[in-house]
């Protein structure tokens, strides 16, 4: 720990012409060895005119994956518009997969609007196959990838829980929903919508309480 605590001042000189760098009264074999490395390494790396074996930078975003991505989203809208919503289902699926696979240099913000669209399309065409469980994931991943400005991917996740008799969970979903989306169309329309059945739900309840009297 002794030498831990003390500090030694090295009389280091550097070269105003070559750079490089001496210890001119140290009398330390061990110094003058890694001095005379760190000079010929400095020296190697002065004689390399170009770079030979290293990779360029690489490119902030691959063209090609965003065209094919967009390929993608573009075809599993065209087969939800035909009915066809398992093609549907298959075509943003391999969007989100080539999406999710984008190198990690690449912007997380670009990510996440490619991710949050694809979960978005792909819980739209689950509902087309009534896989409401499945619907509400994705709408659920939509949101996790973009919060705000997805009044879909909210109104979705709300619409599947409510078809799966989740009113209360639908409430409280949709109840976040509006307070970041604001009086969104759609979502809106859907709070009043489950307000109502719970509404109908507590009547019922009222009369089967009535009648066992």
């Amino acid at each position: 720990m002794a030498d831990l605590d003390t500090y030694t001042h090295l009389p280091l000189q550097i070269d105003p012409q070559t750079k490089a760098i001496s210890a001119p009264t140290s009398k330390s074999r061990t110094l003058a060895a890694e001095l005379e490395a760190l000079n010929a390494l400095h020296r190697s790396l002065l004689s390399v005119e170009t770079p030979t074996g290293v990779p360029p930078p690489p490119v902030p975003v691959n063209p090609k994956r965003s065209a094919q991505i967009t390929k993608l989203r573009d075809s599993g809208n065209a087969e939800f518009r035909k009915g066809r919503h398992a093609e549907a289902v298959k075509m943003y699926t391999l969007g989100l997969q080539m999406a999710l696979g984008r190198p990690l240099w690449e912007p997380q913000g670009l990510v996440r609007e490619e991710v949050a669209a694809l979960y978005a399309n792909r819980a739209q065409a689950r509902m087309g196959l009534q896989q409401w469980a499945e619907g509400a994931v994705d709408a659920e991943a939509s949101v996790e990838a973009k919060r705000v400005g997805n009044g879909k991917a909210w109104w979705r996740r709300g619409k599947c829980l409510l078809e799966m008799g989740r009113v209360d969970e639908a409430k409280e979903w949709v109840g976040k929903g509006l307070e970041l989306e604001g009086e969104e169309g759609e979502l809106a329309a859907l709070g009043r919508e489950i307000d109502a059945r719970l509404e109908k739900e507590k009547d019922k309840d009222g009369e089967k309480e009535k009648g066992g009297l």
